[in-house]
């Protein structure tokens, strides 16, 4: 599931979003703004893998908001104005969709947001990226052993008194990692099946001692040890 931010200063274009977003499966709105200050905040506080941006608004513009990130989040332009869109993609935007946006248009475009995001997990190999404040982190798979959710957050596990707090949620991470090495065993942990030392009937233990607890939903599904 991918996360997505809508910014634009005008409600119509919103509700053009939302009524193209609702046709895809695999996209939840997280958060709507209305300038780029909200953005900003927005952010720094909420789990976006994708940003549709209109250029001009109130204040300062997309194109200085992205310019101003760091780490900016895959972004679509969405925009009435076509002469932006040679800078729009000197800050690697994904695509520059022209208003009014066209249903097919708009999943063409998504279509390449997925591509994109299928290269990095190729090219990522035994590695996962995930956002780590404003940064983005590498974590080799090896040394996670737990994933652990928390809001919109998750913690990275990996040691028995290590974690990091990630910008991620679990139903991502599923679609992340390799299934035949990470498991799902309750609403809030997916583990690392190389780093389960005992399976129990409601827990595992990792081998850093950390104790996990199987879900009732997911007891007689997680066959640890094969």
């Amino acid at each position: 599931m991918l996360n997505v931010l809508i910014v634009d200063d005008e409600p119509p274009a919103h509700d053009v979003m939302l009524h193209h977003l609702a046709a895809q499966g695999d996209l939840a709105v997280v958060g709507q703004c209305y300038n780029a200050a909200e953005a900003l905040t927005a952010l720094q506080t909420l789990p976006v893998d994708l940003m549709l941006l209109d250029i001009r608004m109130p204040g300062f513009g997309g194109l200085d908001l992205l310019r101003g990130l760091k780490s900016p989040p895959l972004t679509i332009i969405a925009s009435a104005h076509r002469d932006h869109a040679l800078d729009g993609f000197e800050l690697d935007v994904v695509d520059y969709l022209l208003k009014p946006v066209s249903a097919a248009r708009f999943t063409a475009a998504l279509e390449k947001v997925r591509r994109r995001i299928a290269e990095d997990l190729e090219s990522a190999g035994d590695d996962i990226i995930l956002k780590v404040d404003r940064a983005m982190r590498r974590f080799p798979l090896r040394d996670i052993t737990c994933f652990q959710a928390q809001g919109n957050f998750v913690r990275v596990w990996t040691g028995a008194d290590e974690a990091t707090l990630a910008t991620a949620t679990l139903r991502s991470l599923e679609e992340m990692l390799p299934p035949g090495s990470f498991t799902r065993v309750h609403k809030s942990f997916i583990v690392n099946r190389q780093r389960v030392s005992e399976q129990h009937p409601s827990s595992l233990v990792l081998d850093t001692a950390m104790k996990v607890p199987i879900g009732k939903s997911f007891r007689g599904k997680v066959p640890i040890f094969d």
